[in-house]
């Protein structure tokens, strides 16, 4: 009798298998490696996720809306569910909101600029110089008319330039996206302020999308917090999952203030109906931020947040002592350093514009992080001034 192997089974030889570990063993050694120089880009590295990798053996898609168990059984809704009442009181929602967990800030982004669309349908955007790159990208996708507003100094938009721009279509209803957290400079435009600027421009119907991709969490946990979240008058918000609380997928979350009932369409063989853009999501995110906001609660995560604002005034001190200018916003991570000799810019990548790199402290970059920085830069000897 011949011998058979399962239906599906695939052979490798001894040979393709060690290839495929060494491959394997290099990108992981690679990614080793540039932890202790990657302290340029927002992803946090202080919660442990391996406790989920029970789940990566099975598929997880959480179809369609959140609020709906689907025919499919390989979900994890009610996980879902949970995230989005943590970030719902975190974002002071009113009765009667909704959202979804995202494939991270640009959908969430779209989703926003996509309600206001909408239900403003003759409607022009609005969007400072420095907001996210997705947004000119989403208005574009949405064919939505689009005017990009100048910042200040600090990244913040300015709100006089906003209401000269918006007073020239005045006629027409606004679609503004607030940045809460810009990319350079981790500024946060104020939405109190956005809607003071429209109503001196004579602009009567509007929709506000905060893009809180980074600093949303964090801000929500302060005490002091600007003005916002979704009780300030922002009428959908988005955050990224995979930048404050580091989950290892991309991922994201989007509220909005009332249920978009024109935009869920009934899906008959799946027993649900569909809100969000993507369709098919990745319930592992799901279960990533569960596990996230489950764990630490809103208190521990203020935690975070404090202390990693401590590790960014540290920096500014640390830079300021060896001569090398630096600045921060207040409350943010984030800071801005005058840009390192070329050859140093090999080895630490920090985002770069102009003259200004920057450095952010999202939790799990430590003092020492800091030092290694400082200590490199001061070995050059020399004041970029």
């Amino acid at each position: 009798m011949t011998d058979t192997l399962p239906a599906g089974s695939v052979i490798r030889s001894p040979g393709a298998v060690r290839a495929m570990d060494a491959r394997l063993r290099a990108v992981e050694a690679r990614l080793a490696a540039a932890t202790s120089t990657n302290i340029g880009f927002p992803g946090a590295r202080d919660i442990d996720y391996r406790p989920l990798a029970p789940l990566l053996g099975h598929l997880l898609n959480n179809l369609g809306d959140p609020r709906i168990d689907p025919l499919y059984p390989g979900h994890v809704h009610d996980l879902e569910r949970d995230v989005l009442d943590f970030t719902a009181e975190l974002f002071r929602a009113p009765p009667g909101w909704s959202g979804y967990l995202t494939s991270g800030g640009t959908e969430g982004n779209l989703y926003g600029l996509w309600l206001g669309r909408t239900k403003l349908p003759n409607a022009v955007a609005y969007y400072s110089s420095a907001a996210h790159y997705s947004v000119p990208k989403a208005c574009h996708l949405l064919g939505l008319p689009a005017v990009e507003v100048t910042t200040t100094a600090s990244g913040q938009i300015d709100y006089t330039d906003l209401t000269r721009k918006a007073a020239r279509h005045r006629s027409r209803p606004a679609i503004v996206v607030a940045t809460i957290g810009t990319t350079m400079t981790e500024a946060v435009d104020d939405v109190t302020d956005v809607h003071n600027a429209l109503d001196v421009a004579g602009v009567r119907h509007r929709h506000i999308h905060s893009d809180a991709a980074l600093a949303g969490v964090p801000l929500a946990t302060t005490a002091n917090r600007p003005a916002f979240d979704l009780a300030d008058g922002a009428d959908s918000i988005s955050v990224s999952g995979h930048k404050f609380f580091g989950t290892p997928v991309v991922c994201g979350i989007v509220l909005t203030r009332r249920k978009p009932e024109e935009l869920s369409p009934t899906v008959p063989y799946l027993n649900t109906h569909d809100t969000t853009i993507s369709g098919s999501r990745n319930g592992l995110a799901a279960a990533m931020l569960w596990h996230a906001t489950t764990s630490l609660g809103a208190t521990g995560h203020a935690d975070r947040a404090e202390r990693a604002r401590e590790v960014a005034a540290y920096a500014v001190q640390r830079l300021h002592q060896i001569g090398w200018p630096a600045w921060r916003n207040p409350l943010s991570f984030t800071v801005l350093l005058r840009r390192l000799p070329a050859d140093m810019a090999t080895v630490w990548p920090l985002p770069t514009q102009g003259d200004w790199s920057h450095v952010i402290s999202m939790p799990g970059v430590s003092t020492s992080h800091i030092d290694a920085l400082v200590d490199t830069l001061a070995a050059y000897g020399s004041n970029p001034d």
